[in-house]
C-alpha cells in the first residue's frame, strides 16, 4: 500500500511538470516590472550630473540619430548609444552586492564581454518593483514557468534588474533564475563604443528573440504568457498565446481591449474585492475567446 501512494505520487509530481514543460512567461522591465522613469533613464542623468558624458559626445549621438531618422524616432531612442562613447564599463554591483561581475546567475557571459573585466563605474540604479509585479513572477515560478525578462533596456541594466527581482523572491523563500534579452553594447578596450551589438530590443525585434529562445528551449509560444505596457510590445504580446497588458498608455489599453486581451493595473494598490490573480485574468479572457469560436 505504501508503495503504491509513493508510485501515485511520483506520477503526480511528473504529470505536473510535464503541464509547465514549454511554458515561459515574457516580462517587460520599465513600466511593466518597475515604476517609470526608465533605468537607462536614471542612469543618464546620473552621467550628466557626474560630467561623464564628453561634449562630443552629444554631437556623435546628434549624427547617429540622422542616420536613423529614416528608421523612425523609436529606432532613435532604443538604438542610439553613442551618448556612452568612451565611457568605461559600468560597475554592475547594485546597492549591497559585495563583488563586480558581468556574469549572470545562469553561468553564461554575455557575447562580447572579456572574461576579466576592469572595475566598472558608476554603479547602475536598482529598479523599484511594483508589489503585484513580484507575486506574477513569484505565481509563474511556482508553476514552473520560465522567466524572462526581455527589454529594450541596456543589457547591463537589465541583468542589475534580474538580479534585484531573484534576490526580491529569494527573500520570500522562491528561488528563481531569470533569462535576460535586452539591448546588448560593444566594448572595446574596457570602454563602451556607443555602438550596439545586434538588434536594439524594441518592437518586432523582441518577438523575434522570443522565437528565437522558443526554438532554443522548445518552448510553445501558443501557451507562453507576455507582460508589456506600451505599444513597443505589442509583437511580442501577439507572438504568444496568454498576453497581457500592464499599466498600459491609453493606445496601447485601447489596441488591447480591442484583441480581448486582459489589462491589468500594478501600479496602484487595490482591495482584495478588487484584485484578480493574474491566472485568473488571463484565462478568463482565453475562456472568452473559446466561447465566441
Amino acid at each position: 500500500m505504501k508503495e503504491g501512494k509513493e508510485a501515485n505520487e511520483v506520477k503526480e509530481v511528473k504529470e505536473e511538470q510535464k503541464k509547465s514543460e514549454g511554458i515561459a512567461a515574457f516580462f517587460d522591465l520599465d513600466g511593466t516590472l518597475a515604476a517609470l522613469p526608465s533605468l537607462e533613464s536614471k542612469l543618464f542623468r546620473t552621467l550628466r550630473y557626474r560630467r561623464e558624458i564628453r561634449a562630443k559626445n552629444y554631437l556623435f549621438w546628434l549624427r547617429e540619430a540622422l542616420r536613423l531618422m529614416p528608421r523612425g524616432i523609436n529606432a532613435i531612442l532604443h538604438a542610439n548609444k553613442m551618448y556612452l562613447r568612451g565611457l568605461k564599463l559600468f560597475d554592475e554591483r547594485g546597492e549591497g552586492d559585495e563583488e563586480v561581475s558581468s556574469w549572470h546567475k545562469d553561468g553564461h557571459r554575455a557575447e562580447g564581454q572579456a572574461s576579466a573585466p576592469p572595475r566598472r563605474t558608476p554603479r547602475l540604479p536598482v529598479p523599484t518593483f511594483f508589489a503585484q509585479a513580484i507575486e506574477a513572477v513569484a505565481w509563474h515560478a511556482k508553476e514552473g514557468h520560465e522567466i524572462v525578462l526581455i527589454s529594450g533596456t541596456l543589457e547591463p541594466l537589465a541583468r542589475g534588474a534580474a538580479r534585484a527581482m531573484e534576490a526580491e523572491l529569494a527573500a520570500c523563500g522562491i528561488a528563481v533564475t531569470a533569462r535576460v534579452i535586452a539591448t546588448r553594447l560593444e566594448e572595446k578596450d574596457g570602454k563602451f563604443t556607443g555602438k550596439i551589438l545586434g538588434e536594439a530590443m524594441f518592437g518586432e525585434a523582441k518577438a523575434r528573440a522570443a522565437k528565437r529562445l522558443a526554438g532554443e528551449m522548445r518552448l510553445d509560444l501558443r501557451r507562453c504568457y507576455a507582460y508589456g505596457d506600451s505599444l513597443n510590445d505589442r509583437s511580442l504580446m501577439a507572438s504568444v498565446g496568454r498576453p497581457a497588458a500592464v499599466n498600459p498608455s491609453n493606445d496601447f489599453a485601447s489596441f488591447a481591449h480591442a484583441r480581448g486581451w486582459p489589462v491589468l493595473n500594478w501600479e496602484g494598490e487595490e482591495s482584495l474585492t478588487q484584485r484578480r490573480g493574474v491566472r485568473g485574468e488571463v484565462e478568463k479572457k482565453e475562456e472568452q475567446r473559446s466561447a465566441i469560436a
